[in-house]
């Protein structure tokens, strides 16, 4: 029997093992959201959708949700179909749902706080055993300033049966409140208009037709193949198709004859800054699909073409048996990848030549280090995370019984669930370590003064009023967003900055109730600051 079908052969088994087993999980109430899917008896496949119902029972951050209880946070129609690569082999499905009005029209609509929309994901953690990854990573990331999926742990029900904890999550998608690029027209094909809005996939082609083109340049054993993802393949013209692809091309040369400066160089082409960004987050998870596999670039009209958004992070900090995934040493962007045929693309290798990325790589890195990325911030974030599904977890696991089993691709096998997260929490501390020795930055000058620098948050404790600090540089507005600890957003406001400094305003229709939240604030599309603040 082939290694491929043992896989198959022991995930059946489990399968089976597991749904003898769901009568004898005890349900009454959850902390978390309750998503109830039924099909009506239809088998949902892997494409097209098929049309179901689907409630969300949410009553508020600190109250319990029980089966008995309104569908109160969504109540209609959607469309639904299985979703993912190989994960498809799993028994725990991930599904992509859309949203849909009384009459099947796709509608927007607001989840669980996230903005409205009508594309989501229920993802299935099942082979990262800690249940957090991809939402420990998407929360470090927005941290940075970046746009990435917004997620809300809830408990699923699929035609009366308990299926486990799944993250509600939003997908890559072209909106002002996701991937903020403008709309591209099909009537967009000359001049400024068709410069933006792009999105370039690198990864298999599962799931679409995967129409786009090769890179002119080869990596270890190929060419790198770029996606159309936005605009879809059925809609981009063909002058879309060519702008697009001539850009990346251009950029693949300057960086192909290592053009680092000057008229004609890839800074004429990329934003360093994103693609910076970028590497640190794969690097910090020491992601074996980072690069390769569903990896994003973005570009906006007489925009830069910029990396990301980031996706997919369950095969990292350490949970993957294969290309060194397992080691908190070593970098993925120039891993041995053998003869898997999905390889890096060559330009990553390129850029790591150029001392001035590289420098701006690690002072990047080590500012980063001084608060986003810290020891205490990324031990804080785990642990808020499994806080949340601290309850939860016990029945997924009773669902699905395979604590103690290796799942393709475990490195590290645990017989507990904190066994589990003690382990990546060392692997993580490790991985740090490993990146502080390899970027390191000598602060000296202004750079001095640029680390000294913070924002202010006062008074804090509070009781109707807020003041921010933020650089004096600052200016124009920005958006005030209040969540609940557990992630729920519960009220935002848009304010204006003077002299870098605003003021929020609790009293009134604004008021919130005694407790800790997380105080938000962006602007155009970048967080500026994240600080937890309690309301007396």
């Amino acid at each position: 029997m082939t290694s491929k079908l043992k896989h198959v052969f022991i995930f059946l088994l489990f399968s089976l093992f597991s749904s003898s087993l769901f009568s004898q999980i005890y349900f009454a109430s959850s902390n978390l959201p309750l998503v109830v899917i039924n099909t009506n008896g239809q088998t949902i496949p892997d494409a097209p959708k098929i049309i179901a119902t689907m409630g969300i029972i949410w009553n508020g951050a600190g109250k319990r949700n029980a089966l008995s209880d309104p569908k109160n946070n969504y109540n209609g129609k959607i469309g639904i179909e299985k979703r993912g690569s190989s994960s498809q082999g799993f028994p725990k499905k991930s599904y992509g749902v859309e949203t849909k009005s009384n009459d099947l029209i796709t509608t927007d609509f607001s989840l669980l706080g996230m903005p409205e929309e009508n594309d989501w994901i229920l993802y299935a953690p099942y082979t990262d055993k800690t249940m957090i990854r991809d939402v420990l990573t998407y929360t470090l990331d927005a941290s940075l300033g970046h746009w990435s999926p917004r997620c809300r742990f809830v408990e699923l029900f699929l035609n009366g049966n308990y299926e486990g904890v799944y993250v509600l999550m939003e997908k890559i998608k072209r909106n002002k409140n996701r991937v903020d690029i403008a709309k591209l027209l099909t009537t967009d094909i000359s001049g400024e208009n068709l410069t933006g809005g792009y999105i370039i996939k690198i990864d298999k082609t599962t799931g679409n037709s995967g129409s786009g083109w090769y890179s002119n340049y080869s990596n270890a054993l190929g060419n790198t193949y770029y996606q159309y993802d936005y605009p879809k393949t059925d809609v981009i013209v063909s002058s879309q198709r060519t702008y697009i692809k001539e850009y990346v091309r251009s950029m693949e040369t300057a960086l192909y004859q290592e053009k680092f400066s000057g008229t004609g160089s890839y800074h004429d082409f990329l934003n360093d800054s994103s693609f910076i960004d970028f590497m640190i987050i794969n690097e910090l998870a020491k992601n074996v699909d980072g690069y390769r596999l569903s990896s994003y670039l973005y570009k906006g009209k007489n925009d830069l073409l910029n990396c990301g958004p980031i996706w997919d992070f369950n095969l990292t900090y350490g949970n993957a048996d294969y290309h060194n995934g397992w080691s908190a040493y070593g970098f993925q962007y120039d891993a041995n990848l053998g003869t898997d045929g999905w390889q890096n693309p060559f330009w990553w290798n390129k850029l790591m030549v150029d001392q001035s990325f590289v420098s701006k790589l690690k002072k990047r890195w080590s500012l980063l280090r001084k608060n986003e990325l810290s020891n205490q911030r990324v031990t804080f974030v785990i642990d808020s995370l499994t806080n949340v599904i601290a309850e939860a977890k016990d029945r997924n696991y009773q669902r699905w019984q395979i604590m103690g089993v290796k799942i393709w691709p475990n490195y590290y096998v645990g017989y507990s669930y904190a066994s589990e997260v003690d382990w990546m929490k060392n692997w993580i501390s490790d991985r740090l370590s490993y990146l502080d020795y390899h970027w390191p930055y000598n602060f000296t000058g202004n750079d001095d003064q640029l680390v000294s620098h913070s924002h202010s948050v006062y008074p804090n404790p509070f009781i109707d009023r807020l003041t921010i600090q933020l650089a004096p540089d600052y200016s124009g507005s920005v958006r005030a967003e209040i969540y609940s600890l557990s992630g729920s957003l519960l009220q935002n406001q848009n304010v204006a900055i003077q002299s870098g400094q605003l003021q929020l305003d609790f009293s009134g229709r604004n008021s919130l109730s005694s407790g800790m939240y997380v105080l938000k604030i962006c602007q155009n599309n970048r967080t500026l600051l994240t600080e937890k603040v309690m309301r007396r």
